[in-house]
């Protein structure tokens, strides 16, 4: 399973997943960090950008920071 470092930025204006030229990603999320809900818009987004269902991708560490790593099905 691919690990994707994804940077948070929970209070965005506009939801998107962007590539860094680094090879991380910056996600912009509308949903505040509080009671998980940037979590779940970050696994959402992920999961529609990759095609591929909610339920296969994980936050494997750093659900509590903006820094994460995420799981996604091959």
């Amino acid at each position: 399973m691919p690990v994707l470092q994804i940077k948070a930025k929970p209070n965005s204006r506009a939801s998107a997943l962007i590539e860094q030229d680094d090879g991380t990603w910056l996600a912009q999320l509308k949903s505040p960090p509080v009671d998980g809900k940037a979590n779940e818009e970050l696994i959402a987004l992920v999961a529609r950008h990759f095609g591929c269902a909610k339920a296969a991708v994980s936050i494997k560490t750093g659900a509590g920071s903006r820094l994460k790593r995420v799981t996604i099905p091959d």
